[in-house]
């Protein structure tokens, strides 16, 4: 059974399966949005020192062929084989990425995953979806590094640029800037969905084929050895290559206004007088009359009084009507100032726009998360003063639990106050600053505190789950357990931490804020009339050790409730 991977997961490769020959599947699509997925072979600093293992479209393999694109076969939008016991000793990463081609963001994608297949058995899936990402045209999937041993990350890091700047980050350089639309792909003549890839195993002297592929769901043909085509000669493409001297980006200072300058103020003691026919205008400006001209350049103005005065007047004149020496009333004065201003109001508050998307649940920043409800038709439960801006026809209503739901809430210190949020448009949530996560479920469930729970789809089964232990004030904990298909919203202090769980994973239950509902969940008391009661003690209350099958998971954030 494939163990699920979620982001930050790692795992030595000889704990997942006992081969090395590997087969490496990517599936991601959008709507209108195209893809190039790649391989980065990395030395041991993280750099492509070596651009013949970058293996992408236009080089579907390395040079020992120890890294082969395959192209899209078996359910896959693309795929890989990789065989590790072949890869040089100079390359210690294998970063598996998919970038946009054209126009586009990673957070319009649907849902999609990096697996590994081996012996024909799937045995790792990292599964991620656009509500991830926001902006970015890149994403980074997964690793193999070199650790000792091989083993292999789900990363799912986005990343701002495209393919060229994902490979100048890794030490590469673009040797054509213009976009030119990728070749087809022409690594593996095309297989029948859900069929195993058929290709010829590495060179070796009357050994067995291995059993390398993807499950194989009925009975196939025999297929022909797979043999990597070489690229169509008639097709250029953008090679790319190592460093060359990079051609400089602007050749003139980009202009945010106009080319005109405001003039200076007036100087001191010039009346404020109707002006003098102009003269020749002077560089910058607009050929009409400008108030506060030099003397001498562009015009003629009368000679200052001889003594400075107060700003703005003249000595033996009473000073000008209020608001006259504003700039902006004054002829020829400020033309480009709104526009200028407008400019750098608009570059101040870029940051903080709205991110749009075409998800339901679209994180805007850590703190605060917006729901679409006119996507999927569905309510949204939401905690009581949780909203913070809505837009477009939203009801909002009181949700009960009824008095039997309000009777296990007191009880077990679940209980929480919701309101139902419905219509068609768009609610922002927020509470106290905390940083605010979506976790979408898929038949699958997770326990989360109460507490931490700011809103869920309405659609999701929640009930109250009780942890039995021994030597806790009131015989248990309680959590909550939510189920079925939806997304809910969970709220930490401070960035979390998400770990795996092994037999010897222990957690403070004033720090966990989530785990997964198949953890076994054991409680270890030790429970002390004050903190550090003796030397070697933790100091904590009430500790909990975690169970379960691999890819069982918690949540720890790095506050105590």
């Amino acid at each position: 059974m494939a163990r699920e991977f979620q982001r930050g997961h790692k795992a030595k490769i000889s704990d997942l399966t006992a081969g090395t020959d590997l087969y490496v599947g990517v599936q991601v699509a959008g709507p209108g949005l195209a893809f190039d997925i790649s391989c980065f072979g990395l030395d041991a600093n993280e750099q492509l020192s070596d651009d013949r293992y970058f293996v992408f479209y236009n080089q579907p393999k390395s040079p020992e062929e120890s890294i082969q694109q395959l192209g899209a076969q078996a359910g896959d939008t693309e795929s890989f084989r990789v065989t590790l016991d072949r890869v040089p000793a100079g390359i210690h990463k294998l970063s598996f990425t998919a970038t946009i081609d054209g126009a586009g963001h990673m957070s319009q994608i649907g849902p999609g995953y990096i697996r590994i297949v081996a012996g024909g058995e799937e045995v790792v899936r990292y599964s991620f979806t656009g509500a991830e990402f926001s902006t970015e045209r890149a994403v980074m999937l997964g690793d193999f590094y070199l650790k000792d041993v091989w083993r292999f990350a789900a990363v799912g890091q986005g990343f701002d640029g495209g393919l060229a700047a994902l490979l100048k980050n890794f030490g590469g350089e673009v040797a054509e800037e213009e976009e030119q639309p990728a070749p087809q792909q022409q690594a593996a003549a095309p297989a029948q969905a859900g069929a195993a890839p058929g290709f010829a195993p590495p060179p070796q002297a009357a050994a067995p084929a291995p059993s390398f592929g993807t499950p194989v769901q009925a009975p196939q043909a025999p297929q022909a050895p797979y043999v990597p085509q070489p690229a169509p000669a008639p097709a250029p493409a953008p090679q790319y290559q190592q460093p060359a001297p990079p051609a400089p980006v602007h050749s003139a200072p980009t202009m945010v206004g106009p080319i005109t300058t405001p003039p200076a103020p007036a100087p001191y003691g010039q009346p404020p007088h109707a002006p003098q026919p102009p003269g020749p205008p002077s560089y910058g400006q607009p050929p009409q009359p400008s108030y506060g001209q030099v003397p001498g350049y562009g015009g003629q103005v009368p000679p200052p009084a001889p003594a400075p005065a107060p700003y703005g007047q003249v000595p033996g004149q009473q000073p000008p009507p209020y608001g006259q020496q504003i700039p902006g009333q004054q002829p020829g004065y400020g033309q480009g100032a709104p526009q200028a201003a407008g400019a750098g109001l608009a570059a101040a508050l870029q940051p903080y726009k709205e991110v749009p998307t075409g998800t339901r649940w679209t994180s805007q920043n850590q703190q605060l998360m917006r729901v679409d409800l006119s996507m999927g038709g569905q309510p949204v439960l939401a905690r009581q003063g949780s909203m913070v801006l809505y837009q477009g026809k939203v009801d909002f209503s009181y949700k009960g639990a009824g008095f039997a739901g309000r009777i296990v809430g007191n009880a077990t210190g679940q209980e929480m106050q919701l309101m139902r949020c419905s219509g068609r448009g768009q609610v922002f949530l927020a509470e106290n600053g905390a940083h605010l996560h979506a976790i979408e479920l898929q038949g699958d469930g997770i326990c989360v505190s109460a507490e931490s729970v700011l809103a869920f789809d309405e659609s999701l089964q929640h009930e109250v789950r009780r942890i039995e232990g021994h030597g806790i004030p009131g015989g248990a904990l309680f959590t909550m357990l939510f189920q079925g298909s939806g997304t809910v919203i969970v709220k930490t202090h401070g960035t979390p931490v998400v770990l795996p769980v092994t037999p010897t994973t222990f957690a403070d239950s004033n720090a966990i804020v989530a785990w997964s509902a198949a953890s076994q969940v054991i409680v270890s008391s030790q429970v002390r009339l004050r903190r550090n009661a003796y030397p070697g003690h933790s100091g904590e209350t009430v500790n909990l050790q975690f169970r379960g099958a691999p890819g069982n998971f918690i949540v720890v954030q790095p506050y105590e409730v």
